[in-house]
């Protein structure tokens, strides 16, 4: 499919995903009385609930899902392996750990602000902590043993999580849960403009990237021999997609699954070029999580499912057929 007519399709549907978004909740506001809203019209209680309340949450989740698909983009280009996907270097566990802690001392009670942060440190801790592995030996960073470590790490933060939520009363550990299931609920133009400050100049940097990303998926020596800094573009790029992935995490806590499904999807349509690969990711994760948003909010209405399950249930069976497709070939 040509990239820019795929483009200009993920642009058109990212305008109907905002619009769907805004307009259809627990009150379904005709779109007359949308724009008259986002133009400072119409009454107090429109405005209230189209600026205050769907407005920042569907742009919270464009700039996560973006995040979220460009960071799987990149990790799969690195580790040369479809199958890859942000949470595979224990990011998630690191912030899921923040998070809970902050639940269990009763913390979260001490500002909206805390619990974000709690979740980035604890993902922050996470990056650290794996690359501090992968470089043990040396200057050079091996992506097996990164990949190792990411397993490892993860394992030892789901111990912490689990013993934290043993000795925690029921109401920790149900908040606990929700938080690791994820959710947009909480979006507020505060946390969009957090998600926007570490996803926008990341996704732009990670689109710089491109052309020694196309260069190391040939092979790292080929890379190496065709003059780009090898060691120099792998620490860049898994650091930038790791804070990206940490900075949606803290912000709508753990949504699995988009930076595997997204990037492969787009992949199978305009190929491995990263240069339209990368920016078409970030649209098209965008546009799959506000309408993922959608149908938790409105499949068993005024219930809200936690988002991470809808991106698990197209999640799973795509990575199953993935999973299937990578022992054939093998």
């Amino acid at each position: 499919m040509n990239r820019w007519g795929l483009g200009a399709l993920l642009v058109a549907l990212l305008a109907v995903a905002v619009l769907l978004g805004v307009r259809f909740g627990s009150v379904r506001i005709p779109v007359s009385e949308v724009w008259a809203a986002l133009t400072g019209g119409g009454d107090a209680t429109t405005r209230d609930i189209v600026l205050r309340l769907r407005l920042p949450r569907v742009l919270l989740a464009l700039l996560v899902g973006g995040g979220l698909a460009i960071a799987g983009a990149t990790f799969q280009a690195l580790l040369r392996n479809p199958l890859a996907e942000p949470y595979i270097l224990g990011i998630s566990g690191g912030a899921s750990v923040g998070a809970v802690l902050v639940l269990a001392l009763g913390w979260a009670a001490a500002g909206s602000w805390v619990l974000p942060l709690a979740a980035f440190a604890g993902a922050l801790l996470a990056i650290t902590l794996v690359f501090r592995v992968a470089t043990a030996t040396g200057r050079v960073m091996d992506v097996r043993v990164l990949l190792l470590a990411g397993v490892v790490v993860a394992a030892f933060f789901s111990a912490c999580i689990a013993f934290i939520l043993s000795v925690s009363p029921a109401r920790t550990i149900q908040s606990a849960v929700l938080w690791i299931m994820g959710s947009l609920a909480g979006a507020t133009w505060r946390s969009v403009i957090v998600a926007a400050a570490y996803t926008l100049p990341s996704t732009l940097l990670l689109i710089a990237l491109a052309r020694p990303l196309n260069l190391m998926a040939i092979g790292e020596d080929t890379a190496h021999y065709l003059g780009a800094d090898v060691e120099g573009v792998k620490r860049l790029s898994l650091i930038v997609a790791a804070l990206v992935t940490a900075a949606g995490v803290a912000v709508a806590g753990v949504i699995g699954f988009v930076g595997l499904v997204v990037p492969h999807a787009i992949r199978l349509l305009v190929g491995s070029d990263h240069r339209a690969l990368l920016p078409l990711s970030f649209l098209a994760g965008g546009a799959f999580l506000a309408l993922a948003d959608l149908v938790a909010r409105l499949a068993l209405a005024p219930t809200e499912i936690p988002i991470g399950v809808i991106t698990a249930f197209v999640g799973v069976p795509f990575f199953l057929v993935l999973l299937r497709r990578s022992v054939s070939i093998a």
